[in-house]
């Protein structure tokens, strides 16, 4: 018995030796590639165009950076406004880096991020982009302010240190207060309106230097989509002969309030500071801290499906009657869900 589980045993061991021979791949040496490819370099921030905010003059940027190449990375350099700042040739992956590095002494202004990847043959390429930092002040909001633009070379509301998008190409000039927006050709900002749609009560306070080219314009729109007026806000400019008429309309849900014009201009008005002021029941628009006009409405403001704010254009919203995008200069924008008082209007006028 014990010779023939002898004899079975090594039948066994002899049977799966042959299975082994017969179906399982033998381990074979790959010989190496040959180096064809050149690296390839992906910086994922910062982006081209990004405007880094910070609270601090001297930031940290935190940069990050993916190379990669066919065969073994030799080196990654980064560089920044010329100047070398890291150089890496140790990687735990051979053919991929995914780098993170820290820069601690960002400064306002523009810079330029140049990122060079070498392989083991020394082909390599070379990425660049483009980007700025300014330092963003802390900001303590006004009563009832839900929304401040300064304008001082950014789009960014202070209150939640959200920049507006940008519609085109705008630009900045010199300001009432710093730095200014300046309109342009088929550009205009616009922001989220859920901060300013929530109050029943609404004021706006900027200051403004009219362009009267082209005739007509959009300033500010909290419109619906479509020609629906009985809701939202849309605030414009329009030629009166060698003039320009500033007027207002606004929807109070069964109809609509239209306070047109405003005031009149002419072309080479300066500065001009524009407060409207909407209660419940009442509405005063303010020029230069005084009462230009104002009347009783029989209803509050109507937010009913406006969900942006358009800044320097009717557009997308408003475009119609001409209210494309405004070539002026915008300074100081703060939003509100309260009416202001004539002494806060005051206290806004006197910022200059």
């Amino acid at each position: 018995m014990k010779s023939i589980k002898t004899i079975f045993t090594f039948f066994l061991v002899a049977l799966l030796a042959a299975s082994c021979e017969d179906y399982l791949d033998p381990i074979k040496k790959v010989p190496t590639a040959n180096d064809v490819s050149v690296p390839q370099v992906t910086i994922n921030f910062p982006t081209e165009g990004k405007v880094i905010q910070a609270s601090e003059e001297v930031a940290t940027l935190t940069i990050h950076v993916i190379a990669t190449d066919d065969i073994e990375l030799k080196s990654v350099t980064l560089q920044l406004d010329g100047e070398q700042i890291a150089s890496l040739s140790s990687f735990k992956d051979y053919r991929r880096a995914d780098i993170a590095y820290d820069y601690t002494e960002l400064t306002d202004g523009d810079h330029s991020l140049t990122v060079r990847a070498e392989d083991l043959t020394g082909k390599n390429e070379t990425k660049t982009v483009n980007f700025s930092k300014i330092t963003i002040p802390t900001y303590e909001p006004l009563d009832g302010e839900v929304l401040y633009f300064p304008f001082d070379g950014h789009s960014i509301d202070l209150i939640s240190q959200t920049p507006a998008a940008l519609e085109g190409t705008p630009g900045f000039a010199t300001g009432k207060v710093g730095e200014a927006y300046a309109g342009a050709t088929d550009a205009y900002l616009t922001y989220p309106a859920d901060s300013v749609t929530k109050g029943s009560e609404f004021s706006v306070s900027f200051w403004y230097k009219i362009n009267a080219d082209p005739p007509r314009g959009g300033i500010l729109a909290i419109s619906p989509p479509g020609e629906s007026r009985n809701s939202g806000l849309r605030l414009f400019r329009e030629n009166s002969g060698d003039n320009q008429n500033i007027g207002l309309n606004f929807g109070i849900g069964e109809a609509e309030v239209w306070i047109n014009p405003v005031t009149t201009v002419p072309p080479t008005q300066d500065w001009m500071h524009i407060v409207l002021s909407i209660s419940t029941t009442h509405t005063t628009i303010y020029i230069d801290g005084a009462i230009a006009v104002e009347q009783d409405i029989d209803a509050q403001i109507s937010w009913t499906d406006c969900t942006s704010i358009s800044i320097a254009s009717g557009m997308p919203n408003f475009g119609y009657w001409e209210h494309y995008s405004d070539l002026s200069l915008y300074d100081e924008m703060h939003f509100f869900t309260k009416a202001l008082t004539a002494e806060e209007v005051q206290s806004l006028f006197a910022v200059k």
